[in-house]
């Protein structure tokens, strides 16, 4: 091995020569985790609205109704707190 050779070689080639690597971050091992994690999210929806035993229009609706009811329960919920905050409506004299 000459000199011209020496000076060709980078990092990783000369640890190489001696055995050894350069340290992977913390990045390197999660990224690749993730990407295959979210893939099989991707790939898990699909095929539970593949064969959901639902249509879509029966779905959408279902979605729909328990979301409002969520909407309605949380507003009825914070109301009755905030009149009870304030002293509610029995509190009030006429």
């Amino acid at each position: 091995m000459n000199l011209n050779a020496l000076k060709k070689m980078d990092k990783d080639d000369l640890l190489n020569l001696i055995g050894l690597e350069t340290r992977r971050s913390a990045t390197e091992d999660v990224l690749p985790v993730l990407g295959a994690f979210a893939a099989g999210l991707l790939v898990g929806a699909g095929l539970g609205l593949l064969f959901a035993p639902k249509t879509g229009n029966q779905l959408r609706d279902d979605l729909r109704n328990r979301l409002q009811g969520g909407q309605d329960y949380l507003a009825n919920t914070l109301g009755r707190e905030g009149a009870q905050s304030q002293g509610g409506p029995a509190s009030r004299t006429s």
